[in-house]
């Protein structure tokens, strides 16, 4: 079976860091571009992260730029999200997707489309 499979995520007090993970089952990264999105209660969806297909290129949404880091690593098969110096503006639930659109293989957008999706997983940024 083809999935996303996710984990870190919890709870943390604002200014701390935790890194979330995006491994893939069944099939390679490799190709695929991977977004971060996140998703909480009264707010709008939101697409944070993404790195490209092939080119590692990377794209920071405003919200997350300088705190958040993505990066991938082939060996493992597996996308991580470094987040640092967290907010309680940045509780959500928080997902992986992975696109094989050619159009994100040099240049990728964290849009809301992609061919698998992770499980989702809560971080709470509360004192």
């Amino acid at each position: 079976q083809l999935s996303l499979v996710q984990s870190g995520g919890g709870t943390v007090q604002p200014g701390g860091s935790l890194r979330l993970s995006c491994a893939a089952s069944g099939f390679s990264l490799d190709s695929y571009a991977i977004k971060w999105i996140r998703t909480a209660p009264g707010k709008e969806r939101e697409g944070l992260v993404c790195i490209s297909g092939t080119s590692n290129y990377t794209y920071y949404g405003e919200y997350v730029k300088g705190r958040f880091t993505i990066s991938r690593d082939h060996a493992r098969n597996t996308v991580y999200l470094q987040m640092n110096s967290l907010k309680a503006d940045d509780t959500a639930v928080y997902y992986c997707g992975a696109d094989s659109d050619p159009a994100q293989h040099v240049y990728c957008h964290p849009g809301y489309v992609a061919d698998y999706w992770g499980q989702g997983t809560q971080v709470t940024v509360s004192s």
